[in-house]
């Protein structure tokens, strides 16, 4: 399976206000085929302290097991001998086996972070419409030094510590 770059995004809503904008919007990303949502876990703690929580992803249970062994393979490289890839992989592999790669038990640590009325989203986002920009640059020898997203208040934050005349 070729896999695009992976965003975790973690939005915390301490006083939500849905109204369906932001499934539209991902159904749309979708559609196009801009992104696939590895896993999506959403959690609200009502203000009566009940929770609902919704779980979603693009993938098939044969994909989420491929994947979380891969990234369990990739986890117990890190670990430094072909013992702990071939574990990692399979602990991965079983973690995908219900189809998704975020665990229910995220759900709930999710949930003891929530204030009554808040909710949190955390999606695993893959990125297709960079595999081919990315496969591009390594194919050109470049190495990756870094990537992250620019956000307004981080410009803000760059001109306040700027010595650029107002």
């Amino acid at each position: 399976m070729t896999l695009g770059p992976v965003q975790l995004l973690v939005v915390s809503f301490p006083e939500p206000n849905f109204t369906g904008r932001i499934v539209t919007e991902l159904n749309l990303l979708r559609e196009a085929e801009l992104v696939r949502l590895i896993d999506v876990v959403a959690v609200q703690k009502t203000t009566d302290g009940e929770l609902v929580a919704l779980q979603w992803s693009d993938l098939s249970v044969d994909e989420a097991e491929d994947l979380g062994a891969t990234v369990g393979a990739l986890i117990g490289l890190g670990r430094g001998d072909a013992d702990a890839v071939a574990a990692g992989a399979r602990v991965g592999r079983d973690a995908g086996a219900d189809g998704h790669l975020i665990d229910d038990s995220e759900v709930w640590n999710v949930a003891d972070s929530i204030e009554e009325g808040g909710a949190a989203l955390i999606a695993l986002i893959e990125h297709s419409w960079a595999a081919p920009l990315r496969d591009a640059i390594l194919e050109a020898g470049g190495v990756p030094v870094s990537d992250g997203w620019v956000h307004p208040m981080d410009l803000v934050e760059i001109g306040m510590a700027s010595s650029l005349p107002a």
